[in-house]
């Protein structure tokens, strides 16, 4: 048996993969996919094809780049003179040491993802995992280009873009042993390898919801330089201005089949309209999974599809290393420059199929599998090219390739010898601030004052302040609606904490009910983003600046819209402990919502999406039917170090008046009691407890005199916190009443009145009559 499983293994290992359709500029005419492609190892040259030589049928051909493929797209569409393209050439075929560094990083990647492969089939390995195999130029690159201060994020295949980025092979191995001492401590698994002292940001395992991550890290760069704030050893934020030769980038992996996701032209837009430092890396193997990419894609030169957005692009061949590190840096240094977002596109073959349970049936997968391992192998062609010109030895390069599977092996033990978690650590990772968290006890950065006089005018500060103190006016004569609460909480936030941005519709106009009304006005574009009309891609970039020492703040126009960026959100909620706690989410998001009794608001705009996000985990939410409650809780959310929601009710955000208590911030764990029912109906068995949330709260309000006018009273509960739910006021109500009505404002089935009945069901039973 243990036989079968190593030859299982080591057929795994050897197998090959991909197709794709053709880029338009690739040098393939000799072939139409589905010809014939002659073996390498013959003497028969490429245009004259023997009988001896052919292979199986391939559907898609290389593209055979050589050098001066690469140079002169350089010079063409990113502006390189010739002696730059000489310079980058000569960098790497004029230096031995670099070329060691390459290949040691080919060599750990294909050892390590072989042994990975290896301890999956001995059952070490569990859950899902995805081999990089034959795409080590890809991490020889990361290696050879990226610096640690740079921000990655990669996809589910990450493990060789982690060790290529410094993070330690042990560690990473540990995590996919799902053990205490793995990156993320277990918590992450194959598909979520984080590292905070790298900067390595996932490991995402959603299909392309990496890019708009990727986008919300540049602007942190950015955001970074305008403010004068650089992270510190704990990876704060301090008032130290970057260095004046900061040249960070944020670099984004996804494959050619992701890139056909239309957060690829979001994130192209966004990169371009703001500058960002960011490179798009494309890895081009040929299959979305392991579905020929050409069977349901029209366009696979995604290098080429930045020109709309003035966002160049370089195409390079996978196959020869060397050139991929050549051409990518100087696509790299271009980004660092300042210039703007760029493309990389690495024309590849994957020789395993989508992971190691991949049964591959698809359209020609196993016999390019055989094919590409054979004839496109990018270790092969290092060691071949550089012992035939004489820079190595072939006893040079096995000793090189020796000490890289020490390392491996060494990996291997570390995460054979650690320990596995403790099993407190899921409770420890829920939220990143406990429930209980007195928000008003957090100080406020030291650097506020500093950072607000540089880059707030004087003139800007006068209108804020002017803005607020009409606020501040309207709340203590009770004047003031619930969206002006939010916006006054958000000023006052704003200003507190200079690391708080805001992204929305709408923005400079104020959107509908005026939260977002006067930032960027008064902070910029850079903290304050009017932003496309894609939820989904400004959560996303919430997440990125999030993971980088921001506080975002969302509005969502209406809280439904909030459904195109559900896998956003639930990835915010994951955030804290998919990386074992090494990444806060401080993000919030607030919007009116709810389905507003008696409203013509149509179907999409009356959907209760609060009940939707209810099974999130990590994620707090909150509901506020009045100013107070709507002021107190934002200004929690905001000073949170995980991901809120807080939903206001939708016809009630101007028409709703109050005071409010200033300066003052709410609990995120607590119920409200409204009313409280008298002594002597509790004492007749007349009482009972009602609760409910947004538009409920002014229903059951507006019937409490006629209840009592029939002999009966309620203690009317407001459920301020639906997450996590405020049990112990639920409970203390029921104590006296002995009953209870749920007023909903979701569906029954799924809805937060489902998960309210079960609760009180399981833990308050015996106090029902």
């Amino acid at each position: 048996m243990n036989f079968a499983k190593y030859a299982l293994a080591a057929a795994l290992c050897a197998a090959s993969s991909t197709a794709f359709i053709t880029p338009k500029n690739a040098r393939v005419s000799r072939y139409n996919a589905g010809q014939q492609v002659p073996s390498r190892v013959m003497a028969a040259t490429l245009d004259t094809p023997t009988t001896e030589a052919a292979g199986p049928s391939v559907m898609r051909p290389p593209i055979d780049f050589v050098w001066s493929d690469v140079a002169s797209q350089l010079v063409e569409k990113f502006g390189y003179s010739q002696a730059e393209v000489d310079m980058y050439d000569g960098e790497v075929e004029n230096s031995k040491e670099n070329l060691i560094k390459i290949y040691k990083a080919l060599q750990m990647a294909r050892g390590f993802e072989n042994a990975c492969n290896q301890q999956y089939m001995q059952g070490k390995i569990r859950g899902f995992m995805h081999l990089d195999n034959g795409q080590e130029a890809i991490p020889g690159l990361v290696d050879y280009a990226i610096k640690n201060g740079d921000k990655k994020y990669s996809y589910y295949r990450e493990h060789t873009h982690a060790i290529a980025s410094g993070v330690d092979a042990g560690a990473v191995m540990a995590e996919l042993f799902m053990k205490e001492t793995g990156t993320c401590k277990g918590a992450g698994g194959s598909m979520h390898i984080f590292d905070k002292s790298t900067y390595f940001q996932g490991g995402w395992a959603l299909v392309s919801e990496q890019l708009p991550y990727a986008a919300g890290a540049a602007k942190s760069i950015l955001m970074d330089r305008a403010l004068g704030v650089s992270d510190n050893e704990d990876f704060e934020k301090v008032d130290v201005a970057p260095p004046t030769d900061d040249d960070r980038i944020s670099i984004v992996f996804v494959g050619e089949g992701g890139a056909q996701n239309g957060r690829t032209a979001e994130l192209l837009n966004s990169a371009a309209k703001d500058n960002l430092p960011l490179l798009l890396l494309v890895i081009d193997n040929g299959r979305a999974i392991n579905t020929y990419t050409g069977d349901v894609a029209t366009n696979g030169s995604v290098f080429d599809q930045g020109k709309h957005y003035g966002v160049p692009g370089l195409q390079v061949d996978g196959y020869d290393a060397a050139d991929v590190a050549k051409g990518g840096k100087a696509v790299i240094d271009y980004v660092r420059s300042g210039k703007g977002p760029a493309i990389l596109q690495v024309h590849t073959y994957r020789f395993n199929g989508h992971s190691p349970a991949d049964p591959e049936h698809e359209r020609g997968r196993k016999d390019e599998k055989a094919w590409a391992r054979s004839e496109q192998d990018p270790i092969k062609k290092f060691e071949d090219k550089y012992t035939a010109n004489g820079v190595f030895t072939e006893d040079e390069l096995k000793e090189f390739k020796k000490e890289v599977l020490a390392e491996v092996k060494a990996a291997v033990k570390f995460a054979d010898d650690s320990p596995m978690p403790p099993m407190e650590l899921a409770k420890e990772l829920e939220y990143p601030d406990a429930p209980e968290t007195d928000y008003n006890l957090k100080p406020a950065p030291a650097y506020a004052d500093a950072v607000n006089a540089r880059t707030i005018s004087p003139e800007q500060m006068e209108t804020v302040q002017a803005h607020i103190a009409g606020l501040r006016e309207k709340a203590i004569a009770g004047d003031i609606s619930i969206g002006d609460a939010i916006n006054l909480a958000i000023h006052e936030e704003m200003l507190r904490d200079p690391t708080t941005t805001i992204h929305a519709e709408d923005l400079q106009a104020g959107s509908s009910y005026d939260i977002p009304k006067l930032t960027q006005q008064t902070y910029g574009k850079t903290r304050a983003a009017d932003e496309i009309i894609d939820e989904g891609h400004f959560i996303g970039k919430a997440l990125g600046e999030g993971m980088n020492g921001y506080r975002p703040i969302v509005e969502l126009m209406n809280t439904n819209f909030g459904i195109f960026g559900m896998a956003e959100i639930s990835s915010a909620g994951n955030t804290y402990a998919t990386t074992g706690g090494q990444f806060d989410m401080p993000m919030t998001i607030v919007g009116a919502g709810g389905t507003a009794p008696n409203q013509a608001l149509g179907a999409e705009h009356s959907q209760p999406f609060h009940a939707y996000v209810m099974g999130i985990p990590g994620l707090k939410i909150c509901s506020a039917a009045s100013p107070d409650a709507a002021y107190g809780i934002t200004k929690s959310m905001i000073r949170d170090n995980g991901p809120c929601f807080l939903f206001a009710p939708v016809k009630m955000m101007k028409e709703a008046k109050g005071t409010l208590e200033l300066d003052k911030c709410a609990p995120l764990n607590k119920s409200a009691l409204l009313h409280e029912a008298s002594a002597e109906s509790v004492a007749a068995g007349n009482a009972v407890t009602v609760l409910t949330y947004l538009h409920g709260v002014k229903e059951a309000q507006m019937v409490i005199d006629e209840i009592q006018e029939e002999g009966f009273d309620i203690d009317l509960i407001e459920l301020r916190s639906l997450k996590p739910l405020d049990m112990d006021s639920i409970r203390k109500s029921l104590e006296r009443t002995n009953k209870v009505a749920i007023l909903d404002e979701s569906t029954k089935s799924g809805g937060i009145g489902a998960t309210v009945s079960a609760r009180i069901s399981e833990e308050c039973f015996d106090l029902l009559d």
